[in-house]
C-alpha cells in the first residue's frame, strides 16, 4: 500500500527527507515528533520494499548484541557516538510499544514473528504521529542550496526546506528501486566518496575450475572462513557459519559475511571442519579400518560433497577417495588433513548488486560529523543509513545502523533548525 498523499500547495519545510526508507522514516518520525516541519519524499510507488523482503519477509529489524566491531568503514570508530546514543535495546522498547511480536534467532538477531509489514506500519504511524507530510511516488529531479535553504525540483513541485537528508540508501537490489542518488548529491556538494561495492553478496568463481562443485548445489555445511589480515581496522574477516553450495559458486551466511572484506584477486580460505582435528581423529579410527576414505568423511559431511571433494583433491588422479583408511599413510593423512581446514579458493567477482543484501563503500564519514551525521563543509546537509561508509555485518546490523544513524540526525535536526 503506497504511503498517502498530501496536498503539494505546502512547499516549505524545516526538514526535507529523501529517501523514505528505515533511516528516512526513522529520522522523520523523531524530527516531526520534535517540533519540526518534515517532507518525506520518495520516488517509489511502493512503500519500504527493502524492509518488506528482509528476513525472509519478517524482518531481522536489530541484533541485540550491536557493537561497533561488528561494522565496517575506513573510520571504525565513525559508528560509535551513534550506536551509543540510540541501542538495540531503544528500538526494542519502540517495536514493543507496538505490540509487534519479535523472537531472537542465533546470535542475537531479532526478527518479527509474523511479518515485516509490522515494522513497516509502526514507522509509518510513527511519521504520522509527527505530521511528516509524504510526497509519495514523487522524483527529484534537482537540489540547490543557497545560504539559508535547500530547493529542490520534484514531480511534486519546488520544495525547499532549511535542512536536508539524504536517506535513500545504497544501490544494493536496483529491481527494488535502488540507486545511486544519494552519492550523486555527496559528490555535487564536494564530499569524498569511498568507491561503493556489492556486499553481503555471494561469491563466483572461474566456471571451468567449479565445473566439479556445480553439481553439489544445494549442499550446506558449517564452515570457519576467512580471508585477508583478520582483526586489523577491518582488513579481513573470518566467521563461522553456514556455507552454501551454487552452481555458479558459494553462498549462505558464512559467504556473505566474508564478501564483505573479500578483495578481486584475493583468496577466500575454507575450515570444512571447525574443531575437529581431522588428522588426529583419522589416525585413531586407521588400524584395521577398512572404509574408504570417501565414506569415512561422509560420516562429517553430506556424503555428495565427501565425494566431489575427494575426487578433485590435487595430486591424487581422482582416487583420494578410493583409498582405504587403513591403508592410508600419515603424509596422505597430514595432507588430506590440511587441506580440509585450508581449502584456498579464488573467487572470480561476486554477484553483483542484483543479489547483494547491501552496499559498502558510501559517503566518506571523514566529511561527516559522527554525532550529528552533519556534512561538515555543507551545514544542513546530512546523510544517515546505508548511503554512509558504514556497513554491518548480515544478522541485523544494518538495520540498527539504520536506526541509530537517524535518530542522531534527527536529535541535530531539532537542536539546529534552521527556518527556511
Amino acid at each position: 500500500m503506497p504511503a498517502r498523499r498530501l496536498s503539494v500547495s505546502r512547499a516549505d519545510f524545516d526538514v526535507a527527507i529523501v529517501g523514505a526508507g528505515a533511516a528516512g522514516m526513522m529520522a522523520a518520525s523523531v524530527a516531526g515528533q520534535g517540533g519540526l516541519r518534515v517532507v518525506l519524499i520518495d520516488h517509489a510507488t511502493r512503500l519500504a520494499e527493502k524492509i518488506r523482503i528482509s528476513g525472509g519477509g519478517r524482518c531481522n529489524f536489530t541484533n541485540i548484541g550491536t557493537t561497533p566491531a561488528n561494522f565496517i568503514s575506513q573510520n571504525p570508530h565513525f559508528c560509535r557516538s551513534a550506536l551509543a546514543g540510540y541501542t538495540p535495546e531503544d528500538f526494542l522498547k519502540l517495536v514493543r510499544s507496538y505490540r509487534i511480536a519479535w523472537h531472537e534467532k542465533h546470535r542475537g538477531q531479532l526478527f518479527c514473528d509474523d511479518s515485516s509489514e509490522s515494522i513497516i506500519d509502526m514507522l509509518r504511524a510513527e511519521c504520522d504521529a509527527g505530521g511528516v507530510a509524504w510526497r509519495m511516488p514523487c522524483t527529484v529531479h534537482d537540489i540547490g542550496h543557497d545560504t539559508s535553504r535547500f530547493v529542490l525540483s520534484t514531480d511534486s513541485g519546488t520544495i525547499r526546506a532549511g535542512q536536508l537528508v539524504m536517506a535513500t540508501g545504497g544501490m544494493a537490489i536496483p529491481q527494488l528501486g535502488a540507486t545511486d542518488f544519494s552519492l550523486k548529491i555527496a559528490r555535487q556538494f564536494g564530499l569524498k566518496v569511498v568507491e561503493p561495492r556489492p556486499a553481503l553478496v555471494p561469491l563466483l568463481f572461474d566456471p571451468d575450475h567449479w565445473k566439479p562443485f556445480a553439481d553439489l548445489s544445494g549442499v550446506a555445511l558449517e564452515v570457519n572462513v576467512s580471508c585477508g589480515q583478520t582483526g586489523r581496522k577491518g582488513e579481513g574477516g573470518q566467521f563461522l557459519e553456514d556455507l552454501l553450495f551454487t552452481h555458479r559458486g558459494l553462498s549462505g551466511p558464512a559467504i556473505l559475511q566474508i564478501s564483505s572484506y573479500w578483495q578481486p584477486g584475493q583468496a577466500i580460505h575454507i575450515d570444512l571442519a571447525p574443531g575437529q582435528p581431522i588428522e588426529q581423529l583419522l589416525l585413531d579410527a586407521r588400524p584395521g579400518n577398512k572404509q574408504q576414505l570417501s565414506t569415512v568423511l561422509a560420516g562429517l559431511w553430506p556424503r555428495r560433497l565427501a565425494e566431489q571433494w575427494l575426487a578433485h583433491m590435487p595430486g591424487y588422479d581422482g582416487q583420494a577417495g578410493a583409498v582405504r583408511l587403513a591403508d592410508a599413510s600419515n603424509r596422505f593423512l597430514r595432507d588430506l588433513s590440511q587441506r580440509v581446514h585450508q581449502w584456498a579458493l579464488a573467487p572470480t567477482g561476486t554477484a553483483g548488486y542484483k543479489k547483494a543484501e547491501v552496499m559498502k563503500g558510501g559517503v566518506d564519514t571523514q566529511g561527516l560529523n559522527q554525532k550529528s551525521m552533519q556534512a561538515k563543509a555543507v551545514p544542513g546537509l546530512y546523510f544517515v543509513g546505508e548511503a554512509v561508509d558504514v556497513t554491518g555485518w548480515l544478522g541485523g546490523y544494518n538495520f540498527q545502523w539504520a536506526w541509530s544513524s537517524a535518530v542522531a540526525c534527527a536529535r541535530a535536526l531539532i537542536a539546529t533548525a534552521r527556518p527556511v
